[in-house]
């Protein structure tokens, strides 16, 4: 196949596999990354191509695999709970407006105290998880606990939190 023909099937073929790729992630920069994967995958063995006519469906389903295979990586990333992504984000300088900056200063400086008041081996996996960002078995192996135990801590001191914090809102 010659470059000219490449970029023909490129033009021609772009949009379905950029809405196979939506559809399965609904992400267009997802998609954008499936398309290019796509055609990537297709180039390595377009010498397989016997039917012209089916180039289509061939790409369709290059198309659809790609996809899943970059869901399954994405779902295997490890990723963070959304309390623990506020809680790194608070203790960042943030460069909004001053209204939100003094909301997350509030919010933060709440939290801090919120944490004061647990007990030493929870304030002691929250401190080095948050202020200091080390993952879990940094934690574990700074404090010479098993892995396990730390992430029980984490968990039960963020619900602890949510509850100080809950209640200090209702309050």
């Amino acid at each position: 196949m010659s470059m000219n023909d490449l970029a023909s099937l490129y033009r021609k073929f772009y949009p379905m596999i950029f809405k196979i790729g939506y559809a399965m992630t609904r992400d267009k920069y997802y998609a954008e990354d499936i398309v290019q994967d796509t055609f990537i995958k297709a180039i390595k063995k377009a010498d397989t191509i016997k039917e012209n006519e089916k180039v289509g469906a061939w790409l369709a389903v290059i198309a659809r695999r790609t996809a899943i295979d970059f869901l399954r990586k994405e779902k295997n990333k490890p990723c963070m709970l959304i309390e623990t992504e506020l809680l790194d984000w608070l203790g960042k300088e943030t460069n909004q407006n001053v209204e939100e900056e003094v909301e997350a200063e509030f919010l933060t400086s709440e939290i801090n105290e919120a944490i004061g008041k647990l007990s030493i081996n929870y304030q002691d996996v929250m401190l080095l998880k948050m202020r200091y960002g080390f993952n879990d078995q940094e934690i574990a192996d700074i404090l010479e606990l098993n892995f396990s135990t730390v992430k029980t801590r984490i968990f039960r001191a963020r619900q602890k939190l949510k509850l100080m914090i809950n209640e200090q809102v209702s309050a």
